[in-house]
């Protein structure tokens, strides 16, 4: 049984990372590039977990999470460029499980999810793992189809790069704990 997961982000480019490197860990991946077509998708995809970009084409994540979140059980998961503290606690006021901000680790997000469906990876044999999860780079004998995004290959932490700093209660929210 695969769990699902629907990431609802505008930028092409991240959403097929994003939806690659989950199906990679063996999550079935729906993408929805904004807040219309994901309100709809959630109707019949009914995911378990949903990652939200804050600013959509039509919307913002908040507007796509109060419509669906009356008729599911389901973990949300804000990605957002827009770190502030309004939308850190309005996040927390819905009930958004984790925030990541952008740029952020594929593993970051995988690790994210994957605690939330409450299951840990386990290293599979000829996959090179990262805390059991699958970090792929390409090489001559296998491939990952990972895409330029923001300049860089591997996307880093901004958290970690001049934000400020942290509440107990924002470190809380950003990894689950």
């Amino acid at each position: 049984m695969f769990n699902r997961i629907l990431v609802v982000e505008d930028e092409q480019i991240l959403a097929q990372n994003l939806e690659v490197y989950l199906q990679a860990q063996g999550l079935d991946v729906r993408v929805a590039h904004d807040g219309a077509k994901a309100i709809g998708m959630a109707e019949s995809f009914d995911p378990d977990v949903m990652v939200l970009d804050y600013r959509l084409p039509d919307m913002e994540g908040f507007q796509v999470l109060d419509a669906v979140r009356q008729d599911r059980k389901c973990f949300y998961v804000l990605i957002t460029a827009h770190p502030t503290a309004e939308v850190c606690e309005r996040a927390r006021d819905l009930g958004v499980s984790h925030i990541l901000f952008k740029p952020f680790p594929l593993a970051e997000l995988a690790r994210a999810v994957c605690d939330l469906l409450g299951f840990k990876r386990e290293p599979r044999a000829g996959v090179t793992m990262s805390e059991g999860f699958v970090e792929r780079r390409q090489s001559k004998h296998e491939s990952f189809p990972l895409q330029l995004y923001d300049g860089s290959w591997v996307l880093g932490d901004r958290r970690r790069h001049g934000m400020r700093p942290l509440a107990s209660d924002d470190e809380q929210l950003l990894t689950g704990d």
